[in-house]
């Protein structure tokens, strides 16, 4: 299998000091990254205290029933997702893969109800081409064989090749998806539970976008796996924060 090794590597892969076998990361390199505590019970937006939900979920519920981040886009895990993504550095990717899938394994302990099928975001046809892979279907690979869960990576596409969503505000992002994506097929997600694979969630756009259009085709509930969520840009976390 690709990256075995990592498997067996002895060293952290952030600060190269030793760590048991079998880990990726050393004690202090694991507790220092930026692990999302208090946040909203929906969209995982950083908030003061567990058990929130935050306004823009109250007011506008999401189409999706939950999103499962374990951290904050902050430094180092932005900087390991932005090698792996446009660097096409995969040993990281397949690092954040492991230590999302235990958080994933430890969500379920809790409670969080076990998807049928995963879905990865798919990427435009010409973004594939220029980068050579869709982070998201290799994320959902790794993923399924650690969760013991199928993936599906036949069944969304992106239709239209609509500009990048990084340099878009919210508002743009949304109108900027309007019609982005379709379905191959519907009959898979009749009354299904189904978990959509992405490195980050920002705005929630392509999150939205997406389970309207899994709901619309039958799926009965979408949750919403990812690497890390993204503050709203000035917000103090707590300020966000509704009971």
């Amino acid at each position: 299998m690709v990256y075995n090794w990592l498997k067996y590597e002895q060293t952290c892969q952030l600060c190269d000091e030793r760590c048991d076998i079998g880990e990726s990361l050393c004690g202090p390199c694991e507790a220092e990254l930026p692990w999302l505590d208090g946040q909203c019970s929906i969209c995982a937006l950083p908030l003061g205290a567990h058990g929130l939900i935050c306004g823009q979920c109250l007011k506008h519920p999401p189409a999706f029933d939950h999103v499962a981040a374990p951290w904050r886009f902050a430094f180092p895990v932005d900087s390991l997702i932005t090698r792996f993504k446009h660097q096409s550095r995969w040993p990281f990717g397949r690092l954040l893969a492991e230590h999302l899938a235990r958080f994933v394994l430890h969500r379920f302990d809790e409670g969080l109800p076990r998807p049928d099928l995963l879905l990865p975001v798919p990427l435009a046809r010409r973004r594939l081409r220029q980068r050579g892979f869709n982070q998201a279907q290799m994320l959902a690979d790794w993923l399924s064989a650690a969760l013991g869960i199928a993936v599906r990576s036949d069944l969304l596409q992106r239709v239209q090749d609509t500009p990048s969503q990084q340099q878009l505000d919210a508002l743009n992002r949304r109108r900027n998806l309007r019609q982005a994506f379709a379905l191959t097929e519907t009959s898979p997600l009749d009354g299904r539970h189904v978990a959509l694979i992405d490195d980050v969630l920002t705005t929630g756009a392509t999150a939205q976008a997406l389970a309207r259009l899994l709901k619309r085709s039958g799926a009965e509930r979408v949750d919403i796996y990812c690497l890390a969520r993204t503050p709203k840009p000035g917000d103090q976390a707590a300020s966000a924060a509704v009971v």
